[in-house]
């Protein structure tokens, strides 16, 4: 895998006057991570709310530097992060890969991974046809639908590669 740059969080807004910020966190342990972005970001403290959580950045000295922050991603090297397991699997990995069928048809290309509660989905888009933008369709992310992936491409199973 590729050592881009994976986003973990993103700073929604100014908390406080004191230089804080919230954040809208998408990884599972955020305090994991000391600094973000190159070096750039170096969190003094972390604490974890219902919302996501709320950062002091040792840069970051007052609340209108806080809010200069809004909409700023909190990113980490992909080799910052921790190894996986068998069968485990980065969202950042799976986005931009080709799909292709089990019969080596191609589908699109991974566009997008939610989880609305029974698991992972992944939204596949479809080449441009006719000058219009790509269909789009999403498949589970199980393995009776996506026996395969890696690195260069994710296998789709016929049946569920319909839209």
């Amino acid at each position: 895998m590729s050592d881009a740059p994976v986003t973990l969080a993103v700073v929604t807004g100014a908390h406080g006057v004191t230089g804080e910020v919230r954040l809208k966190v998408f990884a599972d342990d955020l305090t994991a991570f000391r600094t973000f972005n190159g070096g750039a970001l170096t969190a003094r403290s972390l604490r974890i709310t219902p919302q996501g959580a709320i950062a002091r950045f040792a840069e970051i000295a007052d609340r209108n530097s806080a809010e200069a922050l809004r909409g700023t991603e909190l990113t980490v090297p992909r080799s910052a992060l921790p190894p996986l397991g068998e069968g485990e699997y980065y969202h950042a990995d799976l986005i931009g890969l080709a799909a292709v069928s089990d019969a080596g048809e191609p589908l699109g290309t991974v566009v997008a991974v939610e989880n609305f509660g029974a698991g992972d989905v992944i939204e596949i888009e479809r080449p441009p046809l006719d000058g219009k933008g790509g269909k789009r369709f999403m498949v589970p992310m199980r393995a009776e639908a996506v026996p395969d992936w890696d690195a260069d491409r994710l296998v789709v199973t016929a049946a569920f590669a319909t839209a």
